[in-house]
Protein backbone atom coordinates (compact mmCIF):
# COMPACT_ATOMS: atom_id res chain seq x y z
CA UNK A 1 0.00 0.00 0.00
CA UNK A 2 1.12 3.54 -0.65
CA UNK A 3 -0.40 6.99 -0.33
CA UNK A 4 0.20 7.66 -4.02
CA UNK A 5 -2.00 6.43 -6.84
CA UNK A 6 1.07 5.30 -8.80
CA UNK A 7 2.12 2.86 -6.08
CA UNK A 8 0.92 0.27 -8.62
CA UNK A 9 4.39 0.56 -10.22
CA UNK A 10 5.56 -2.18 -7.83
CA UNK A 11 3.44 -4.57 -9.88
CA UNK A 12 6.48 -4.73 -12.20
CA UNK A 13 8.09 -6.86 -9.46
CA UNK A 14 5.08 -9.13 -9.16
CA UNK A 15 3.69 -7.39 -6.07
CA UNK A 16 0.01 -6.58 -5.67
CA UNK A 17 0.47 -2.88 -4.97
CA UNK A 18 -2.05 -0.10 -5.04
CA UNK A 19 -2.59 3.45 -3.87
CA UNK A 20 -4.89 4.33 -0.98
CA UNK A 21 -6.14 7.49 0.69
CA UNK A 22 -4.56 8.99 3.80
CA UNK A 23 -7.16 7.47 6.16
CA UNK A 24 -6.61 3.99 4.76
CA UNK A 25 -2.87 4.55 4.92
CA UNK A 26 -3.14 5.38 8.61
CA UNK A 27 -5.05 2.12 9.12
CA UNK A 28 -2.28 0.18 7.36
CA UNK A 29 0.37 1.76 9.58
CA UNK A 30 -1.65 1.20 12.76
CA UNK A 31 -3.03 -2.28 12.11
CA UNK A 32 -0.87 -3.79 9.39
CA UNK A 33 -3.84 -4.83 7.27
CA UNK A 34 -6.57 -3.45 5.05
CA UNK A 35 -9.73 -4.85 3.45
CA UNK A 36 -10.13 -5.09 -0.32
CA UNK A 37 -12.55 -6.63 -2.72
CA UNK A 38 -10.58 -9.17 -4.77
CA UNK A 39 -10.52 -7.64 -8.27
CA UNK A 40 -11.24 -9.44 -11.50
CA UNK A 41 -8.22 -9.64 -13.81
CA UNK A 42 -7.69 -8.32 -17.33
CA UNK A 43 -4.86 -10.00 -19.21
CA UNK A 44 -2.82 -8.10 -21.83
CA UNK A 45 -0.69 -10.37 -24.06
CA UNK A 46 1.90 -8.23 -25.84
CA UNK A 47 4.08 -9.69 -28.59
CA UNK A 48 6.31 -8.47 -31.38
CA UNK A 49 9.63 -6.62 -31.65
CA UNK A 50 9.21 -2.88 -31.20
CA UNK A 51 10.58 -0.48 -33.78
CA UNK A 52 13.62 1.67 -33.02
CA UNK A 53 12.80 4.42 -30.49
CA UNK A 54 9.46 2.92 -29.55
CA UNK A 55 9.18 2.20 -25.83
CA UNK A 56 7.00 0.52 -23.23
CA UNK A 57 5.47 3.97 -22.64
CA UNK A 58 4.09 3.84 -26.17
CA UNK A 59 2.61 0.40 -25.51
CA UNK A 60 0.81 1.41 -22.32
CA UNK A 61 -0.48 4.63 -23.90
CA UNK A 62 -1.85 2.58 -26.80
CA UNK A 63 -3.59 0.19 -24.38
CA UNK A 64 -5.08 3.06 -22.36
CA UNK A 65 -6.26 4.71 -25.56
CA UNK A 66 -7.91 1.48 -26.68
CA UNK A 67 -9.84 0.60 -23.52
CA UNK A 68 -10.36 4.07 -22.05
CA UNK A 69 -9.77 5.75 -18.70
CA UNK A 70 -12.35 3.53 -17.00
CA UNK A 71 -11.84 0.38 -19.07
CA UNK A 72 -10.11 -1.47 -16.23
CA UNK A 73 -12.06 0.02 -13.33
CA UNK A 74 -11.17 -1.87 -10.11
CA UNK A 75 -9.51 -4.61 -12.16
CA UNK A 76 -6.08 -6.13 -11.78
CA UNK A 77 -4.24 -5.59 -15.07
CA UNK A 78 -1.80 -8.39 -15.89
CA UNK A 79 0.80 -7.73 -18.59
CA UNK A 80 2.55 -10.63 -20.31
CA UNK A 81 3.72 -11.99 -23.63
CA UNK A 82 7.12 -12.20 -25.34
CA UNK A 83 7.57 -8.41 -25.55
CA UNK A 84 7.10 -7.98 -21.81
CA UNK A 85 9.39 -10.92 -21.01
CA UNK A 86 12.15 -9.21 -23.02
CA UNK A 87 11.69 -5.85 -21.26
CA UNK A 88 13.97 -4.45 -18.60
CA UNK A 89 12.49 -3.96 -15.14
CA UNK A 90 12.55 -0.20 -15.75
CA UNK A 91 10.40 -0.61 -18.86
CA UNK A 92 8.01 -2.90 -17.00
CA UNK A 93 7.69 -0.30 -14.23
CA UNK A 94 6.52 2.25 -16.77
CA UNK A 95 3.65 -0.02 -17.79
CA UNK A 96 2.63 -1.03 -14.27
CA UNK A 97 2.87 2.60 -13.16
CA UNK A 98 0.13 3.65 -15.58
CA UNK A 99 -2.37 0.87 -14.87
CA UNK A 100 -4.21 3.39 -12.69
CA UNK A 101 -4.75 5.60 -15.76
CA UNK A 102 -7.25 3.09 -17.11
CA UNK A 103 -8.89 2.61 -13.73
CA UNK A 104 -6.83 -0.43 -12.73
CA UNK A 105 -6.36 -1.46 -9.12
CA UNK A 106 -2.95 -3.01 -9.82
CA UNK A 107 -0.63 -3.59 -12.78
CA UNK A 108 0.95 -7.02 -12.43
CA UNK A 109 3.83 -8.66 -14.30
CA UNK A 110 4.89 -12.22 -13.52
CA UNK A 111 8.32 -12.32 -11.81
CA UNK A 112 11.15 -14.03 -13.68
CA UNK A 113 14.95 -14.21 -13.55
CA UNK A 114 15.22 -10.50 -14.44
CA UNK A 115 12.99 -9.67 -11.48
CA UNK A 116 15.05 -11.86 -9.15
CA UNK A 117 18.32 -10.23 -10.25
CA UNK A 118 16.87 -6.74 -9.85
CA UNK A 119 15.70 -7.40 -6.29
CA UNK A 120 18.81 -9.38 -5.27
CA UNK A 121 21.00 -6.41 -6.26
CA UNK A 122 19.04 -4.20 -3.89
CA UNK A 123 18.01 -6.50 -1.04
CA UNK A 124 20.58 -8.30 1.10
CA UNK A 125 19.71 -11.94 1.72
CA UNK A 126 16.90 -11.99 -0.84
CA UNK A 127 15.61 -15.42 -1.75
CA UNK A 128 13.01 -15.80 -4.52
CA UNK A 129 9.67 -17.29 -3.64
CA UNK A 130 8.04 -20.23 -5.38
CA UNK A 131 6.63 -17.84 -7.97
CA UNK A 132 3.05 -17.96 -9.15
CA UNK A 133 1.10 -20.53 -11.05
CA UNK A 134 -1.44 -19.03 -13.41
CA UNK A 135 -2.43 -22.27 -15.15
CA UNK A 136 -5.88 -22.16 -13.58
CA UNK A 137 -6.23 -18.36 -13.61
CA UNK A 138 -9.54 -16.90 -14.71
CA UNK A 139 -9.39 -13.72 -16.77
CA UNK A 140 -12.38 -11.51 -17.26
CA UNK A 141 -10.99 -10.61 -20.66
CA UNK A 142 -7.78 -11.29 -22.61
CA UNK A 143 -6.46 -8.60 -24.96
CA UNK A 144 -3.81 -9.38 -27.57
CA UNK A 145 -1.46 -6.76 -29.00
CA UNK A 146 1.15 -7.07 -31.75
CA UNK A 147 3.46 -4.07 -31.29
CA UNK A 148 5.82 -4.73 -34.18
CA UNK A 149 4.23 -1.93 -36.23
CA UNK A 150 3.37 0.36 -33.31
CA UNK A 151 4.22 4.03 -33.80
CA UNK A 152 5.28 6.30 -30.93
CA UNK A 153 2.08 7.30 -29.14
CA UNK A 154 1.02 10.70 -27.77
CA UNK A 155 -1.79 11.48 -25.31
CA UNK A 156 -3.26 14.89 -26.12
CA UNK A 157 -4.83 17.40 -23.70
CA UNK A 158 -6.62 16.94 -21.41
CA UNK A 159 -7.11 13.15 -21.22
CA UNK A 160 -4.63 10.31 -20.83
CA UNK A 161 -6.89 8.07 -22.93
CA UNK A 162 -7.05 10.51 -25.87
CA UNK A 163 -4.14 8.83 -27.60
CA UNK A 164 -2.88 9.28 -31.17
CA UNK A 165 0.08 8.05 -33.24
CA UNK A 166 2.79 10.71 -33.25
CA UNK A 167 2.24 11.22 -36.99
CA UNK A 168 -1.17 12.75 -36.26
CA UNK A 169 0.14 15.44 -33.88
CA UNK A 170 3.64 16.04 -35.29
CA UNK A 171 4.39 19.72 -35.81
CA UNK A 172 2.51 20.94 -32.73
CA UNK A 173 4.53 23.74 -31.11
CA UNK A 174 5.66 23.27 -27.50
CA UNK A 175 7.11 25.69 -24.96
CA UNK A 176 8.49 23.14 -22.52
CA UNK A 177 9.59 19.50 -22.42
CA UNK A 178 9.82 17.56 -19.16
CA UNK A 179 11.72 14.26 -19.00
CA UNK A 180 11.32 12.53 -15.64
CA UNK A 181 8.69 11.44 -13.08
CA UNK A 182 8.03 8.01 -11.56
CA UNK A 183 6.88 6.88 -15.00
CA UNK A 184 9.98 7.65 -17.07
CA UNK A 185 12.72 9.03 -14.83
CA UNK A 186 15.04 6.01 -14.76
CA UNK A 187 18.49 5.55 -16.26
CA UNK A 188 17.32 3.95 -19.51
CA UNK A 189 14.90 6.86 -20.05
CA UNK A 190 17.71 9.39 -19.63
CA UNK A 191 19.88 7.31 -21.95
CA UNK A 192 17.18 7.33 -24.65
CA UNK A 193 16.91 11.12 -24.41
CA UNK A 194 20.68 11.57 -24.34
CA UNK A 195 21.06 9.55 -27.54
CA UNK A 196 19.06 12.19 -29.40
CA UNK A 197 20.35 15.29 -27.62
CA UNK A 198 24.10 14.70 -27.32
CA UNK A 199 26.10 17.15 -29.41
CA UNK A 200 22.94 19.12 -30.24
CA UNK A 201 21.23 22.16 -28.71
CA UNK A 202 17.56 22.88 -28.24
CA UNK A 203 16.11 26.00 -29.94
CA UNK A 204 16.00 29.37 -28.20
CA UNK A 205 12.74 29.81 -26.32
CA UNK A 206 12.25 26.10 -25.53
CA UNK A 207 12.64 24.92 -21.93
CA UNK A 208 13.90 21.39 -21.32
CA UNK A 209 13.67 20.09 -17.75
CA UNK A 210 15.30 16.76 -16.88
CA UNK A 211 14.73 15.16 -13.46
CA UNK A 212 16.00 11.66 -12.64
CA UNK A 213 13.45 9.82 -10.53
CA UNK A 214 15.68 8.97 -7.57
CA UNK A 215 19.11 9.65 -6.13
CA UNK A 216 20.28 6.24 -7.35
CA UNK A 217 19.20 6.99 -10.92
CA UNK A 218 20.66 10.51 -10.69
CA UNK A 219 24.07 9.18 -9.64
CA UNK A 220 24.02 6.52 -12.38
CA UNK A 221 23.35 9.14 -15.05
CA UNK A 222 25.93 11.48 -13.50
CA UNK A 223 28.69 8.86 -13.43
CA UNK A 224 28.07 7.99 -17.08
CA UNK A 225 28.62 11.65 -18.05
CA UNK A 226 25.13 12.08 -19.46
CA UNK A 227 24.12 14.98 -17.23
CA UNK A 228 26.92 17.08 -18.66
CA UNK A 229 25.78 16.29 -22.20
CA UNK A 230 22.15 17.09 -21.40
CA UNK A 231 23.12 20.43 -19.84
CA UNK A 232 25.28 21.26 -22.86
CA UNK A 233 22.20 20.55 -25.01
CA UNK A 234 20.31 23.23 -23.06
CA UNK A 235 18.58 21.15 -20.40
CA UNK A 236 17.95 22.25 -16.83
CA UNK A 237 18.76 19.22 -14.66
CA UNK A 238 17.13 19.21 -11.24
CA UNK A 239 17.51 17.13 -8.08
CA UNK A 240 15.35 13.99 -7.89
CA UNK A 241 11.71 14.85 -7.21
CA UNK A 242 8.30 14.93 -8.88
CA UNK A 243 9.05 18.29 -10.50
CA UNK A 244 6.23 19.74 -12.57
CA UNK A 245 4.38 16.40 -12.75
CA UNK A 246 2.00 17.31 -9.94
CA UNK A 247 2.13 21.06 -10.41
CA UNK A 248 3.86 21.77 -7.13
CA UNK A 249 7.40 22.70 -8.12
CA UNK A 250 9.52 24.41 -10.78
CA UNK A 251 8.73 24.07 -14.46
CA UNK A 252 5.10 25.05 -14.12
CA UNK A 253 3.37 26.01 -17.36
CA UNK A 254 1.93 29.49 -17.79
CA UNK A 255 -1.35 30.51 -19.36
CA UNK A 256 -1.57 29.34 -22.96
CA UNK A 257 1.72 27.42 -22.81
CA UNK A 258 2.14 23.91 -24.21
CA UNK A 259 4.19 21.24 -22.52
CA UNK A 260 5.31 17.77 -23.54
CA UNK A 261 6.04 15.38 -20.67
CA UNK A 262 7.06 11.80 -20.01
CA UNK A 263 4.89 11.76 -16.88
CA UNK A 264 1.59 9.94 -16.41
CA UNK A 265 -1.17 12.55 -16.40
CA UNK A 266 -2.13 15.49 -18.58
CA UNK A 267 -5.25 16.68 -16.75
CA UNK A 268 -6.17 20.33 -17.09
CA UNK A 269 -4.00 22.38 -14.73
CA UNK A 270 -1.87 19.36 -13.81
CA UNK A 271 1.43 21.08 -14.58
CA UNK A 272 0.53 24.69 -13.87
CA UNK A 273 -2.05 27.06 -15.29
CA UNK A 274 -5.53 25.68 -16.03
CA UNK A 275 -5.10 27.45 -19.36
CA UNK A 276 -2.04 25.38 -20.29
CA UNK A 277 -1.87 22.17 -22.33
CA UNK A 278 0.11 18.97 -21.70
CA UNK A 279 0.95 16.19 -24.16
CA UNK A 280 2.36 12.86 -22.94
CA UNK A 281 4.83 10.54 -24.63
CA UNK A 282 8.03 8.54 -24.33
CA UNK A 283 11.54 9.83 -23.51
CA UNK A 284 12.61 9.51 -27.16
CA UNK A 285 9.59 11.44 -28.41
CA UNK A 286 10.17 14.05 -25.69
CA UNK A 287 13.83 14.48 -26.64
CA UNK A 288 13.03 14.76 -30.36
CA UNK A 289 10.33 17.29 -29.50
CA UNK A 290 12.77 19.37 -27.44
CA UNK A 291 15.29 19.28 -30.27
CA UNK A 292 12.87 20.85 -32.76
CA UNK A 293 10.51 22.80 -30.52
CA UNK A 294 7.54 20.88 -31.89
CA UNK A 295 6.18 17.36 -31.47
CA UNK A 296 8.48 15.18 -33.56
CA UNK A 297 8.60 11.51 -34.50
CA UNK A 298 11.87 10.27 -32.93
CA UNK A 299 12.25 7.61 -35.62
CA UNK A 300 12.89 10.40 -38.14
CA UNK A 301 15.70 12.07 -36.20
Amino acid sequence: MGADSHTCAYGALGAFSTGVGSTDMAAVLALGKLWFKVPATLRFDIDGAMQRRVHSKDIILKIIGDIGADGAMYRACEFGGSTVRNMSIASRMTMSNMAIEMGGKAGLIEPDKSTERYIAERTEGFEPSEGWNSDDAHYEHVYSHDVSELSPQVAVPHRVDDVHPVEEVAGTHVDQVFIGSCTNGRYEDMEAAYELLKGEHIPRGIRLIVIPASRTEYMHVLKEGMLEGLVEAGAIVEAPCCGPCMGGSFGLLGEGEVGFATSNRNFQGREGSPQSFVYLGSPSTAAATALYGEITDPREV
